[in-house]
């Protein structure tokens, strides 16, 4: 049995497309600002909202526990997940990052993303 993942290329059928976002991201965690950036990524795929990669220099390492949490997408490859410390408490794998992505989307190396619906984004 093969354990070969698959890995496709984005095209017509299912387009990716990355573009600086041109615009200053801000991301919260329990309302305190975890990281800002005016050098984001916006990343749009079929079938997903458009998603903020932010350089993981511009996010607080203090809040940063990097977990053995990770998920393959054939489209950008292996993804790895941080954990995000809070007043409150940690927020478990809500930050993931590519870090050798696929060559169609190479630019968002060294960038990492976050799950929206569990912590706040902004751009503006």
């Amino acid at each position: 049995m093969s354990t070969t993942k698959p890995r496709l290329e984005p095209g017509p059928d299912h387009p990716i497309t990355l573009a600086p976002t041109n615009k200053t991201v801000v991301v919260r965690a329990g309302g305190q600002e975890i990281a800002r950036s005016d050098r984001a990524l916006t990343l749009e795929e079929a079938g997903h909202g458009p998603v903020q990669y932010v350089p993981l220099a511009d996010v607080d390492a203090a809040v940063l526990t990097g977990t053995e949490h990770e998920t393959y997408c054939p489209y950008k490859g292996n993804a790895s997940y941080y954990s995000v410390t809070t007043p409150d408490g940690e927020l478990e794998n809500v930050i993931w990052t590519y870090e050798q992505p696929f060559d169609a989307v190479a630019d968002i190396a060294g960038h990492v993303a976050f799950y929206t619906d569990r912590l706040e984004v902004t751009v503006g």
